[in-house]
């Protein structure tokens, strides 16, 4: 009855991981051919290698499907309702309308890396996910991303310093950060931050205008 545990435990629309499952006394093996047998009956539907989920039902032929971002959370972000990873890069870097850059891939850094650097393909996504200085968890990934943004700044950035400063005050304001919180993660990242702090109006906690 492995389908009845996979209803049970991910619910519908949500990514299943094969190389995660454990059910009963059935070896990797026996999983996959089970997997396999579903999703010809139509009762899962593959999204990527390895990745399958329980389709809803829908009005469209080709049935439900899940997003890329849906199986990036679950898979590098979010653990057991615990964050463990978070978005880097250009990609955080346009959500935050420092540059127009449109992101050809998906960089990650994540608990869940067993490398420095690894590029990873889901679906057509290209995926670089790094390894983390120091463990990523729910009260210190905030700062970790806004320290890896001052980090990468000359490269990443395309707007001129009142609207960098503007908006990195607006996002530090937005999700609390407060300066003083970031100071202990200083060791983990290259003396350029500190210049690039000055730059975005935030070292000592007053704007460098």
């Amino acid at each position: 009855m492995l389908y009845d545990y996979l209803k049970e435990t991910y619910g519908e629309n949500e990514p299943i991981f094969v190389s995660e499952l454990r059910y009963d006394h059935l070896s990797s093996n026996a999983i996959r051919q089970q997997i396999m047998k579903l999703t010809n009956s139509g009762k899962l539907k593959r999204y990527d290698t390895g990745i399958y989920f329980i389709p809803q039902k829908s009005i469209f032929r080709s049935g439900s499907q899940i997003s890329r971002d849906k199986v990036i959370e679950k898979k590098y972000l979010i653990r057991d309702g615990k964050r463990c990873g978070y978005i880097s890069g250009v990609l955080f870097a346009n959500q935050l309308g420092l540059t127009t850059q449109i992101p050809a891939n998906c960089e990650l850094v994540s608990n869940q890396a067993t490398n420095d650097v690894r590029r990873i393909q889901i679906a057509s996504t290209l995926i670089i996910l790094r390894r983390p200085k120091v463990k990523v968890t729910d009260d210190n990934y905030r700062f970790l991303q806004l320290l890896d943004l001052f980090r990468d700044m000359d490269y990443l950035v395309e707007v001129e310093k009142d609207v960098l400063q503007n908006a990195i005050e607006n996002y530090m304001n937005k999700m609390d950060i407060q300066f003083d919180k970031l100071t202990s993660f200083f060791p983990y990242y290259p003396d350029k931050i500190y210049r690039n702090m000055y730059e975005a109006g935030v070292l000592q906690g007053v704007s460098a205008s």
